[in-house]
């Protein structure tokens, strides 16, 4: 047993790799495409396990101890230069494109992975309702609200759904009080207000959750495009969104986890089967993307920040003033990280 969890977690180490490695090509294609001298490509952070130096270009390839990050150095990203060919002495526009090409990347992958994992599902649900059961008490409550078998979902609260993942979701979500829906019923649009669905209770937090089943739609190329778009813009939103809930206190910090944390989710993820960890896979991709561009210090949506109010002024505020400010961020966020690790660590136990 011991050794089948030690497989795990080296396929966990592997794959948060590969998402980091994802990243960082980005930042690195995007430099090499407009010419920046790079000093290093690493694979994690802290002492060097290996370093090949190319005779070509004088770039270091490095994989290092700690697999809880990577980082492109370039030369002149944050101080001064003499080389013609330095970060800074770039155009904005290009060190814009250089600086999200990272977050870019990871999105990007993520949504194609969807694609394939897609087209590989045996079929595809509808957002068209095909049963409404009845609990151990003789209650559906979506049939109370209205709903009746053959209604497509069209909005929920609101909000346009365009597949069974965004319903779900929507429903998960505000689901805790009565919620107004819109199916299609023969052709009209109709709304349903104040519908009560279950709720249940995960970690403390109250959900939303549903009381139908629905049909499956034919599996053809169309679908399965729409289906890993809506996927894919759904998990973004759901990122989104669950940061402001951790930032609004409806999660608790115990929601938040750093490398040692995911690589423990993916190695339970390996345990349930490859969809599972593929989908896992997918979802910290996009997270990667989306939690790196948000405008703080160290991070790359903070660089960014800079940036868009240089191509506003037309000149770059005090290289040491940024600096400092990004080193600030880094302190800050190396302790929240050590903090982080700290609860993961506990919660191994």
């Amino acid at each position: 047993m011991i050794t089948i969890n030690l497989w795990y977690i080296l396929l966990a180490l592997f794959i948060f790799g590969i998402l980091i490695f994802i990243h960082e090509l980005g930042h690195y294609l995007a430099a090499r495409r407009f010419g920046v001298t790079i000093r290093e490509f690493s694979i994690g952070m802290g002492p060097k396990l290996f370093t090949h130096v190319s005779e070509k270009t004088g770039t270091a390839y490095s994989i290092r101890l700690f697999p809880i990050g990577g980082f492109v150095a370039m030369e002149g990203e944050d101080e001064k230069s003499d080389d013609e060919n330095a970060f800074h002495k770039k155009p904005v526009w290009q060190r814009i494109i250089i600086t999200a090409a990272g977050a870019f990347m990871n999105v990007v992958v993520g949504i194609l992975v969807m694609g394939v994992l897609v087209a590989s599902q045996d079929g595809l649900g509808s957002n068209t309702i095909s049963l409404l059961p009845e609990n151990e008490n003789g209650i559906n409550y979506a049939y109370e609200g209205g709903l009746r078998v053959g209604d497509e979902f069209y909005a929920v609260e609101g909000t346009r759904v365009h597949i069974i993942n965004e319903t779900f979701y929507e429903i998960m979500r505000k689901g805790i009080e009565p919620i107004d829906i819109t199916v299609i019923r023969d052709g009209e649009k109709i709304t349903f207000e104040d519908v009560v669905f279950p709720t249940v209770e995960e970690q403390g937090i109250i959900l939303g959750t549903i009381d139908f089943k629905v049909d499956y739609e034919e599996k053809t190329v169309l679908n399965v495009i729409k289906h890993a778009f809506f996927r894919s813009t759904s998990t973004i939103k759901t990122i989104w969104e669950s940061l402001i809930d951790l930032i609004t206190g409806r999660y608790g910090i115990q929601s938040v986890s750093g490398p040692i944390g995911i690589t423990q989710t993916l190695g339970e993820a390996a345990k349930q089967g490859i969809d599972d960890l593929v989908n896992l896979a997918v979802l910290i991709s996009m997270n990667l993307g989306v939690m790196n561009l948000l405008p703080l210090p160290a991070l790359d949506g903070g660089r960014l920040l800079f940036q868009i109010v240089e191509l506003v002024r037309g000149k770059p505020l005090s290289q040491n003033i940024e600096g400092a400010i990004h080193f600030a961020g880094l302190v800050l966020l190396m302790i929240l990280m050590v903090l982080i690790a700290v609860k993961d660590v506990i919660g191994l136990f």
